[in-house]
């Protein structure tokens, strides 16, 4: 094997650590991406790494199935993710056919669980290579069992259109303090304005390194994520409280419009972040570290954004990991979570308060339903009907209850899915 090869194996070994953590448990790839392990490669491996990783869990159900049809029975994980990344490397990386083998077989070699089967590994790739590239039909690129919960809410055309975005690669996304020039930020940063304001990068690399990062003029924040805060439309003075905060996004929009936040979350290790763009940004609000639907504070505020606990099936375009870690359970106990928050939400609110209720989910348990229940065992609270267009999201995202469902396929380029519902208290 040549040098140059060589010099990518700590990488690729890196990008089996998270690929096995994305896929064995609920948030691994991001824990398996803080580790020691991992932190301590070169930036330009890490970023190699990353890029293995989401290739393959970007396209994992159409690499999966080609890879069956080779496949007598199922080898060990580490032989499976072996397969899986050498595949993604010649068909989504335009890595080199011998470069993508060479590599898998090397690496299978290094651990003696995957010894045995190097023979196995370079036998399939080399064959799976001469095939055509693995189809990359929409219906394939998710979980079976959420594909047709997809289907079943929003029928089977639409539910192609959300799935083939699982395999694009998104944009970055910025909020804007208020008194930015938007303008100027756009042509520095190569950006376009999106509707509500976000600004819309194909730039990569290192964020920090941007123009007027070290200002605090912006923050990440992908767009559908940036509107619910807008639908709370706070003003200059007004108490308002931040449930489920981190990391933190919503908070800098509250606390830029003016409002006097306290921005509380029960993950003390996710509040640190928020802490930290708010020294950046200049922005000040009161970080409290509970659990939302339990919080022992008797204060009433003008108006409540509560980004509930979710699958976060909406999230996938950044995060496709959580398509292939969610399970078929997890709506229904996350809906009771979503329940409790809502009812102490709806206390904590001062008469003629405005509620707004979001989460970055697709399932209707989560959303839809979650609101009617909601209405219907607190006579205290009404709808508040969204407007078309208002914060800036499209006009294909408002439902005829005055509720949004933010769909990722209805902005070009794409966006998160949300639901996000505006009530106001009696």
């Amino acid at each position: 094997m040549t040098q140059e090869l060589n010099d990518g194996l700590p990488a690729r070994e890196a990008a089996l650590t998270l690929i096995d953590a994305a896929l064995s448990r609920r948030g691994g790839l991001d824990e398996a991406a803080s580790a020691n392990g991992f932190r301590f490669l070169e930036p330009r491996e890490r970023a190699f790494a990353r890029a293995l990783a989401m290739a393959v869990l970007r396209h994992l159900g159409p690499i999966d199935r080609a890879l069956a049809a080779r496949l007598q029975k199922a080898p060990p994980d580490r032989v499976m993710h072996l397969l899986r990344l050498g595949a993604a490397q010649a068909f989504h990386l335009e890595v080199p056919a011998f470069a993508a083998v060479a590599t898998s077989v090397e690496l299978a070699g290094a651990n003696k669980t995957s010894r045995p089967f190097k023979g196995l590994v370079n036998a399939v790739l080399r064959g799976l290579l001469r095939d055509a590239p693995p189809s990359n039909d929409p219906t394939l690129l998710a979980p079976p069992w959420l594909y047709s919960r997809w289907v079943a809410a929003f029928g089977e055309a639409t539910a192609r259109e959300i799935a083939g975005q699982i395999a694009l690669e998104p944009a970055t996304d910025l909020s804007l303090k208020p008194d930015a020039d938007s303008a100027a930020l756009a042509q520095a940063l190569e950006g376009e304005i999106l509707p509500g304001g976000s600004l819309r990068l194909r730039r990569k690399g290192d964020v920090a390194a941007w123009p007027s990062f070290e200002d605090g003029t912006w923050w990440v924040q992908d767009a559908a994520a940036a509107i619910p805060a807008r639908l709370l439309d706070v003003k200059a003075g007004e108490a308002v409280l931040d449930l489920c905060a981190a990391p933190g996004g919503k908070t800098l929009q509250l606390a830029a419009a003016g409002a006097d936040v306290v921005a509380l979350d029960r993950s003390a290790a996710r509040l640190k972040r928020l802490e930290e763009n708010l020294v950046r940004t200049g922005l000040t609000a009161e970080v409290v570290a509970a659990d939302g639907a339990a919080w022992d504070d008797e204060r009433t505020f003008d108006a409540i954004l509560l980004d509930a606990p979710c699958s976060a099936t909406g999230t996938f375009r950044r995060h496709p990991d959580v398509l292939w870690a969610a399970r078929p359970g997890d709506v229904a106990s996350l809906a009771g979570v979503q329940a409790r928050i809502l009812d102490s939400a709806a206390d904590r609110l001062k008469p003629g308060g405005r509620l707004v209720y979001c989460v970055c989910s697709l399932e209707p348990e989560e959303g839809e339903a979650q609101v009617e229940a909601f209405l219907a065992r607190r006579p205290d609270m009404a709808l508040d009907p969204i407007a078309p267009g208002e914060g800036g999201a499209p006009e294909a995202s408002l439902t005829p209850r005055g509720t949004l469902r933010l769909l990722p396929h209805q902005l070009d380029g794409g966006q998160d899915g949300f639901f996000a519902a505006r009530f106001r208290k009696a």
